[in-house]
């Protein structure tokens, strides 16, 4: 990309063209390692970098510095910040998850009654939450459980059985019988 700019081109269309031919392949390179090997992102994140030079010549003065740290710079919070936006929102599914939709009413109500229990469990605490994971969801025996957990089966027993007690109470807050729920 070292040719000249084309006739009519602007002093910041010429800017991009000169930031892209001395940084472009170095930039890309360092945004395809944090990437992962994403060839898209590390180009969608270069093109970016480009577009806020673009936008900030004035980051760019030889007086703040090498124009390539800014750049990097800008690419680096550009992933980072697509990273933790990605982990904020609800993972995409796929139409193969239509497969498992409950279609009659009484799945349907099933499905809720799962829902709202998930919704419960969530709110009991972690010690209380994975031993019932580990008995009732995974199967597990009490000395599985223990040695699973780390802690002694009387542990698992005692924290089973205020598990259920406090499942029972939040469960019967919103309205569902532990007998409809379990």
């Amino acid at each position: 990309m070292g040719a000249a700019a084309p006739k009519g081109a602007t002093a910041d269309e010429e800017l991009v063209r000169r930031l892209y031919a001395e940084h472009g392949r170095a930039l890309f390179g360092y945004v395809l390692r944090l990437v992962r090997g994403d060839r898209q992102r590390a180009e969608d994140v270069v093109q970016e970098t480009l577009v806020r030079a673009w936008r900030h010549p004035e980051a760019l003065d030889p007086a703040r510095g090498p124009a390539r740290a800014w750049l990097v710079t800008v690419a680096r919070n550009l992933v980072f910040d697509g990273d933790r936006a990605r982990r904020a929102r609800p993972p995409e599914v796929g139409e193969e998850a239509l497969d498992v939709v409950p279609t009659g009413e009484e799945d349907l109500d099933r499905a809720m009654v799962a829902w709202e229990v998930m919704e419960v469990l969530a709110e009991l605490p972690p010690h209380h939450r994975q031993v019932l994971v580990e008995v009732y969801y995974r199967g597990h025996s009490v000395a599985e459980a223990a040695r699973r957990l780390g802690v002694p089966p009387g542990t698992v027993k005692s924290r089973t059985y205020y598990a259920l007690r406090q499942l029972k109470l939040l469960l019967e807050e919103r309205g569902l019988t532990s007998e409809v729920a379990l």
